[in-house]
């Protein structure tokens, strides 16, 4: 069959450049598995984006479908033909709507009976004649808000359309696709190159973009020129360019012909804590701060322009004095800051409510104070720099500088902690109260940061449930699924001796009448030990180690992970599959009988020689496991219980365990008893899969 590359370009005005990747991928997507729905095969399939073009190359595409014959099953001979072998009317209207008699059926014979069958001749359509619906249907499908509608045009897209390109090879596909009839042209840069030009062939695409239209619309291509020439200019400056893939990405959409230069700003702005410097140049601006090799800021930056000019100074110029008012702003805000202590700004809480039922922010920090103390009481840490910490966690909010530039929010705490003479302490733990702020975030090491975070995370999970408020579905208005991580990361991760139960508790008496829900404690513990399940799928743990391990409810976070972690060693062992089997066996047979008597095993009712070793060995293990229970080292306790396997596997080869004599049957039933719960000092092992 005849192959050639197609290729698509849709027009449009400037899109949303966080979102142009996402739209692009996509794209590829949904068209790809339109092919796939027609049976139409390709060999590669790539997509183009720029900030106003999303475009696609199928590489060796069939130009047509291939013919194939469709069979069409109609009803059983045995309803098909009346008492006298004349068609019936479900037989005649079958073979009516497939064109042909009755007489010219074929018989379909299988085990289950026989029925009329038609084998149809189909032709497969050109590819050309699908390939508008199916771009149509695929930019249905795309991830888009909110559509909006431009002109006359009852279509909607996520920006007015203007050129719609199909190619075929040489061939114009013809189509109407978002209301605009399909042509070779083709819309180049707006200032440079040919502002329009047809395309000749789907193959010249990209070099007859680039060479007459002046455009990369290869996303990649010009992402990597932004980075090596980001790089280079920094190199260039003496410092180390801060080059976020995030970043990268929305300046590499907001460009079609990337041009990378370098600026500079006063020195004076560098009396400004460079947080508040580099969020309003990365924020605002989208360039790229530049750094000493210690990371201290360098006042220069670099930015990417959309156009090639003959006097780049004019350029470079510009920016300086665009982002010299934003950088001024910056050092004014600070300033005026720096007149009020975070202490004096306590009153100030009291004015913004944090939720109506839980009360003022000045509410808010009073708990997490009480509760941060309580929590380096437990860890050992200074009881007295984490109280004060968590009263002034949220002092922060009510800084100019914050209020104008909100991500600085912890860091700008920080640094004003420090301008007040507040310990080191207590100036870390007030940006580290945060962490982690996203998937894969460092968590704080420090104790009393780690209490502050804590304590700020449990009264939110406690107050939030409290007042009936979980999260629903999709929704989660408070970020209550990122602080519940947020809890097992800080703990498991610093290997903390805190018991979810016993922190639950204490937030819970501190947010006192406010919490309505009488389940609160048993919500807030439930949501904690599911966000287990998530998190450690996510690490690559085997869903049955993790559910194994929650059937015991450890509430302790840090030994919960050694279980994890010492279960997921046990199960690679080769006796892991017998015990699990084993310790299931004992479970059925535990569940359907009751043990009567005191449960402990009399020695003098052991019969049969696979029962004496049994508890032998079980007494044998048994003074060696305990310390090792006691200290939390489960997987030095579950390969000793691995030794179990020979014995455990005789016993159940050799005894019966359901026998006639009373005191034998619950003899045995205890001996099974005490098995079983020297393996749940771990985890319930009959859960995991062979």
């Amino acid at each position: 069959m005849n192959k050639e590359n197609l290729l698509i370009e849709i027009g449009t005005e400037e899109l949303p450049p966080k979102a142009l990747k996402t739209l692009a991928e996509a794209f590829l997507v949904n068209f790809t598995a339109e092919l796939d729905k027609a049976e139409l095969t390709f060999d590669n399939a790539n997509w183009f984006a720029a900030p106003r073009r999303l475009a696609l190359r199928i590489e060796n595409l069939d130009v047509a479908q291939a013919d194939k014959i469709v069979e069409k099953r109609g009803p059983a001979v045995s309803s098909a033909f009346d008492a006298d072998g004349n068609p019936t009317k479900a037989a005649m209207g079958w073979a009516r709507g497939n064109g042909i008699s009755v007489e010219d059926a074929e018989r379909l014979v299988t085990d289950k009976g026989e029925w009329l069958l038609h084998k149809a001749q189909v032709t497969g359509k050109a590819t050309s004649e699908l390939v508008a619906d199916m771009t149509q249907h695929a930019l249905d499908k795309l991830p888009i808000p909110k559509p909006m509608r431009w002109g006359s045009n009852t279509t909607q897209f996520i920006r007015p359309v203007h050129t719609v390109t199909m190619l075929l090879g040489a061939e114009s596909i013809d189509g109407t696709v978002l209301g605009i009839k399909s042509a070779r042209t083709i819309r180049g840069h707006r200032f440079m190159g040919q502002s329009e030009f047809e395309l000749n062939h789907a193959d010249d695409y990209l070099p007859t973009l680039k060479e007459t239209g002046k455009v990369m619309a290869d996303y990649a291509e010009r992402k990597a020129i932004i980075k090596a020439g980001a790089e280079q200019a920094a190199k260039e400056l003496g410092g180390i360019a801060e080059l976020t893939d995030e970043l990268l990405d929305e300046v590499a959409s907001l460009v079609e012909w990337p041009v990378v230069l370098k600026a500079n700003f006063e020195n004076d702005f560098l009396n400004v804590p460079q947080e508040a410097l580099v969020y309003t140049m990365k924020g605002d601006q989208k360039y790229f701060p530049v750094f000493d090799n210690d990371g201290n800021l360098l006042p220069h930056f670099i930015f990417v322009t959309n156009i090639e000019s003959k006097d780049p100074q004019q350029i470079i110029d510009g920016n300086e004095k665009v982002i010299r008012p934003r950088l001024a702003d910056a050092e004014f805000f600070f300033n005026t800051d720096k007149k009020r202590s975070l202490e004096s700004r306590l009153e100030s809480l009291e004015t913004v409510v944090f939720q109506k039922q839980l009360g003022t922010l000045r509410d808010r920090v009073n708990r997490i104070s009480a509760l941060s103390g309580y929590i380096a009481g437990l860890l050992s840490a200074n009881q007295d720099d984490a109280a004060r910490a968590g009263l002034l966690s949220k002092t922060d909010l009510m800084t100019e500088m914050v209020m104008e530039f909100t991500d600085t929010q912890g860091t700008m705490g920080m640094h004003y902690a420090r301008l007040d003479g507040e310990t080191e302490a207590v100036a870390v733990a007030l940006q580290e109260q945060y962490l982690p702020k996203f998937s894969g975030d460092r968590v704080p090491t420090e104790l009393v940061s780690c209490s502050v975070a804590l304590a700020e995370k449990f009264d939110t999970l406690v107050g939030i449930f409290g007042i009936g408020q979980a999260p629903k579905g999709a929704a989660d208005p408070f970020a209550l699924r990122r602080a519940a991580i947020g809890i097992l990361r800080i703990i498991v991760e610093n290997k903390l001796p805190l018991d979810l139960v016993d922190l639950i508790a204490k937030a819970a008496e501190l947010h006192g009448a406010s919490v309505s829900n009488d389940n609160t404690h048993d919500d807030v513990l439930q949501f904690l030990m599911g966000r287990f399940r998530s998190w450690y799928q996510d690490k690559g743990v085997d869903v049955d180690v993790i559910l194994a391990v929650l059937a015991r409810t450890p509430t302790q976070p840090a030994d919960f992970d050694k279980r994890i972690f010492a279960v997921s060693e046990f199960r690679k062992r080769e006796e892991a599959t017998a015990l699990a089997a084993a310790n299931k066996r004992v479970s059925n047979i535990l569940a359907k009988n009751a043990i009567d008597g005191s449960n402990e095993i009399n020695q003098g009712l052991l019969a049969e020689d696979a029962e004496i070793k049994l508890a032998a060995q079980l007494a044998e293990l048994e003074p060696a496991l305990t310390p090792l229970f006691a200290e939390g080292n489960y997987e030095a306790a579950l390969n000793q219980l691995a030794a179990l396997r020979t014995n455990v596997d005789t016993f159940f080869e050799d005894v019966m365990v359901m026998a006639d004599d009373e005191a034998l049957k619950n003899n045995r039933l205890a001996l099974l008893n005490h098995l079983r719960t020297l393996f749940l000092q771990v985890a319930d092992i009959s859960l995991l899969q062979s």
